[in-house]
């Protein structure tokens, strides 16, 4: 690995080798990479280094000791150390002197700079190809007159770089983890010393010497949680001691370190500058939202707004991206107004609550974290807060690869009524990412929040963002490359029906032909509370986010089927054991409101579900949760001839998507929730439906007196996800016969649907 620099008869140098391999160093070169701005990361990142083929067992990459606050100057190693004869001995006359009764002098060993122009040139080739085969390396050595071994080292260091930076946002998403962690523990701890339900009275905590289940569930909790702990230690493990990672505390100097020294020391910006990006892109944001044509035109087609991008150009010079050397990416810019029915603070608290923010998107955001707050603005609305944040966005199948996205967030309010949010990706932390990481990045987008009366907002939402093109499944190709996958319409709909669901859940005058079945508002409140958990699982489960491994198999209908499993060892919201997921996606020729309407429906159920066919089903309760009829949560029963089920339901629909989502629960169970009892440890496994349109929407449309109506013309988009508990025991193996048996199931659950809606060759 590497060259070899002394012959075997003589002893190994102590020196060069013990800089280079030992890992203190390497953890100080690595925390210091992006410490300084402009030219002296360009001299740090042009430092020609030795090192080893990457992959290669024994030891890591070599990088070179970059001087930090933890460590004096260094020297580092150029291709000349390997050559020979180019290192400039210290003294001609030491250099001859007598070699039998001293020691002769180490020589110095000469390091070479690159040249500005040289670190550009391999810059430029680095954001297109980090591996540069054989033939890229000779041709850029000549071109900028370097050895060739000089131009390898140099990306092979510029590699190293990079894995530190990602693995520097690993650690702090795996902080924020240990922290949602901390706060369930601290909630399981709150359950444990409640003596009794306050709702029915009924004793939750146990008296005797039997230890509660509660405290089984805490006890479990803490293990996890020390694991977790464990860990983010041995992450951080890579770094040298005395030396502080900066995405965790240590000691009472990384505590009081500010922002402004974080981003100055990673991506050499400081907080001025990121100030003044994120007003000039609260300035686009705020004419993207408000100027009309020739910025933005009409589509007599669809009406929808689309941009006129040479406008654009024109309006905020933008530099075109076909002509810079940057990879080839998709342009997507979208807007939309809806009115929203919630009041101004607790809106805009919700986009700086990052939680808050991932639980209003459950069907978009598969993952969000707070990297760092940059200013916390200012008073208790937080006027003027930027935070740098992390995304994983997320279409309701496995068949659309999701979009990860790093960006800065600004909350500014315009007036006393008027609020804005901008979003924006900043170059310099994203050229110091993992080119596989940054799929996706945001251009100023966001939303012109304004209060109107009565509890209502108005809001105009842009969606602006550029996309490297991947290869997307030719059924999902339209949607996603018109821009409505991950448009404004799909962010202010589910918007839109989020909080309607919040105000139907904290109403207290809800008409008694909405809310049918459960006798007191409490237990309205917990089913309601219990079916918005139930709808949350479902669409952290059938995504294509990272955190499942998706197995591709075929059904026996010819359908691709993606299968997963997990272990669920101490989640009380779950079964405990091994879960099966299975998930299929499908075209069928038939309206997204008649497939939702159809699979809603109790009296059609018998129709496509295996488990209720030859009983009968019906309804215990229904409650609205919106203006749409289709937005209720409804519990029914289906009797067999040996027992009955219970089933919660939860549909949801709004102008982009439309969601059917179900599970059985435990009857015992349930019936205590509709009193009015806590639903967070009741188990529930959930699968269901997602029905978006095929996005065909440039076909003529049918005239219709039903506004809604105009969208439905054309297929559907359909994925149909199943959720089964294979095995009580976490520690049991997924079987062939498991994977059989769920194949069978959505093999014949699709071919009913399919007779039903009579669209068997669909």
């Amino acid at each position: 690995m590497g060259a070899d620099m002394s012959n075997n008869n003589n002893p190994p140098p102590t020196s060069h080798a013990k800089d280079l391999f030992a890992s203190p160093a390497l953890s100080l070169s690595l925390a210091g990479i992006f410490r300084h701005a402009g030219v002296a990361a360009a001299d740090e990142a042009a430092t020609s280094v030795e090192e080893g083929e990457e992959g290669s067992g024994g030891a890591a990459e070599r990088l070179e000791e970059i001087s930090s606050e933890n460590s004096g100057p260094t020297r580092s190693r150029s291709e000349d150390d390997f050559e020979g004869g180019e290192a400039e001995p210290e003294d001609d006359d030491d250099a001859h002197g007598d070699n039998k009764n001293k020691k002769t002098k180490k020589k110095r060993k000469k390091y070479h700079r690159h040249t500005a122009d040289q670190i550009r040139e391999m810059e430029a080739l680095f954001k297109e190809s980090p591996h540069p085969d054989e033939k890229q390396r000779q041709q850029l050595s000549k071109q900028l007159g370097l050895a060739p071994r000089q131009v390898k080292f140099w990306f092979q260091n510029r590699r190293t770089q990079i894995k530190a930076i990602q693995e520097r946002h690993e650690n702090s998403l795996l902080k924020s983890e240990i922290e949602k962690l901390k706060e369930k523990n601290k909630s399981l701890r709150e359950t444990i010393n409640k003596a009794c339900c306050p709702n029915c009275g009924v004793p939750t905590t146990s008296r005797d010497g039997v230890m509660p289940t509660e405290e089984q569930q805490l006890r479990i909790e803490n293990a996890k949680l020390k694991a977790e702990v464990e860990k983010l230690r041995a992450a951080l493990g890579k770094y040298a001691p005395g030396s502080t990672s900066p995405s965790c505390s240590s000691g009472h100097d990384q505590e009081n370190r500010s922002s402004l020294d974080f981003y100055t020391g990673i991506f050499g910006l400081d907080k001025s500058r990121i100030m003044d990006i994120v007003n000039q892109a609260m300035g686009e944001l705020i004419k993207m939202a408000t100027v009309g044509e020739p910025l933005w035109l009409r589509s007599f087609e669809t009406g929808r707004e689309i941009l006129n991008y040479d406008e654009y150009v024109k309006e905020f010079a933008v530099e075109n991206s076909s002509s810079s050397g940057k990879p080839k990416r998709s342009i997507e810019a979208s807007r939309d107004t809806a009115v929203v029915f919630v009041d101004l603070p607790s809106l805009v608290q919700s986009f700086l609550d990052v939680n808050q923010w991932k639980e209003m998107f459950p069907c978009l955001i598969s993952k969000a974290a707070t990297v760092d707050v940059i200013c916390n603005g200012e008073g208790l609305s937080r006027n003027g807060a930027v935070q740098l944040m992390f995304a994983e966005l997320q279409m309701l199948t496995p068949m659309v690869p999701t979009r990860e996205v790093y960006f800065v967030r600004f909350c500014k309010q315009l007036s006393a009524e008027q609020w804005a949010i901008v979003d924006v990706s900043i170059d310099k932390v994203e050229d110091n990412i993992d080119a596989s990481l940054v799929k996706c990045r945001k251009r100023p987008s966001g939303c012109i929040i304004e209060d109107k009366s009565n509890g209502h907002c108005k809001v105009i939402w842009v969606e602006h963002s550029e996309c490297q093109k991947s290869a997307v499944h030719s059924m999902y190709r339209t949607i996603v490359n018109s821009g409505l996958a991950f448009g404004a319409r799909h962010w202010i709909a589910t918007l839109q029906l989020q909080c309607e669901r919040l105000v139907f859940f904290m109403a207290t005058n809800v008409p008694m032909k909405d809310s049918t079945g459960v006798a007191t508002l409490a237990g309205r409140k917990s089913i309601l509370k219990l079916a918005q958990r139930m709808t949350w699982s479902f669409c952290h489960a059938i995504g294509a986010s990272s955190i499942h491994a998706w197995t591709k198999v075929t059904s026996k209908t010819g359908e691709d089927i993606r299968i997963s499993s997990r272990k669920n060892l101490n989640d009380p919201g779950e079964p405990l054991g091994l879960i099966l997921c299975a998930v299929c996606s499908v075209w069928l020729p038939v309206s997204p409101n008649v497939l939702f309407d159809f699979l809603r429906d109790e009296n059609r159920r018998t129709e496509w579900d295996i488990m209720s066919s030859g009983g009968t089903v019906q309804s215990i309760a229904n409650l609205a949760k919106g203006q749409d009829r289709g937005n209720a949560v409804a519990i029914q029963t289906i009797k067999l001839k040996e027992n009955s089920v219970w089933i919660l339901q939860d549909s949801c629909t709004n102008l982009y998507e439309s969601m059917v989502a179900y599970a059985c629960v435990d009857i015992t169970g349930i019936q205590s929730v509709m009193t009015g009892c806590d639903s967070s440890n009741l188990a529930i496994l959930p699968s269901g439906f997602s029905i978006i349109p095929d996005g065909l929407e440039s076909r003529p449309l049918v005239i219709s007196s039903r506004q809604e109506e105009k969208n439905t013309e054309g297929g559907s988009l359909f994925t149909m996800a199943f959720q089964i508990l294979t095995n009580a025991s976490p520690t049991a193996k997924l079987t062939l016969e498991s994977v059989d048996s769920v194949n069978t199931l959505v093999s014949c659950t699709l071919r009913n649907i399919r007779t039903s809606l009579q669209c068997e060759d669909g």
